[in-house]
């Protein structure tokens, strides 16, 4: 794709500078050691492969969820996002489960997704978790806004934390927001903040020597809750 450089100056958004996430591994409700690290753009093609199928699943909201993360990830790989992020969860180099959102300013996080590819192991929940402690304990800031486009989304962040209402609207549109500040975090984060540091270095080289994808047929299984991995 030819590339006009002056021009890309003024199209690429603002980046502030965003201290990596270090890596972590939480052992899962089946056993399963799932690898929770930082995706950087060029794994962004690789991701595409396993958000795409779910785009066409009614379940829970997973088509509009994978629709919207979809776009997000191309944004961020054509430099059209502000100071984005995404995080993965892997097992076995596969890809079960993606977070991602930026930062709005220093001290302002903006949370846009959290999809779970498979189900029943509160992989969306452990990845949640990861992305609000990206934003309060390694990005350093004050608060994080948030909205769900699911029951479930409202049950496991607003009511889970919980998080406290505002009057303040969203990127994303839909409700207001809901915010998660640094007092809101600590309280929570005993009960839902989970994993070990660092990374044995076998599961770490696994999980960043390629991120694997499950074929369609095998992704909707595990969205349905019918197959574990």
């Amino acid at each position: 794709m030819a590339v006009d450089v002056e021009l890309e100056a003024l199209l690429r958004p603002r980046q502030y500078p965003m201290p990596p996430y270090p890596p972590k591994v939480i052992t899962l409700a089946n056993g399963k050691k799932m690898v929770v690290r930082q995706a950087v753009r060029e794994d962004v093609p690789a991701i595409l492969k396993s958000v795409h199928p779910c785009m066409f699943i009614q379940r829970d909201f997973y088509n509009i969820v994978s629709a919207r993360l979809y776009g997000e990830l191309l944004a961020w790989y054509y430099y059209r996002a502000k100071s984005p992020y995404c995080l993965v969860g892997q097992v076995d180099g596969y890809l079960v489960g993606i977070v991602n959102g930026r930062m709005e300013n220093e001290k302002v996080g903006m949370s846009y997704h959290t999809l779970a590819i498979d189900r029943g192991l509160r992989i969306g929940s452990h990845l949640f978790a990861a992305k609000m402690e990206y934003h309060i304990e390694y990005l350093g800031q004050e608060e994080v806004l948030i909205v769900a486009e699911s029951p479930i989304g409202h049950r496991r962040w607003m009511i889970e934390y919980p998080l406290e209402p505002t009057t303040i609207p969203h990127e994303l549109g839909g409700g207001d927001s809901w915010r998660l500040t640094r007092e809101l975090y600590f309280a929570a984060k005993p009960r839902l903040v989970v994993g070990d540091r660092p990374v044995p270095q076998d599961l770490m080289d696994k999980a960043e020597e390629a991120i694997l994808f499950a074929d369609d047929d095998t992704i909707r299984e595990r969205i349905a809750g019918l197959k574990g991995r």
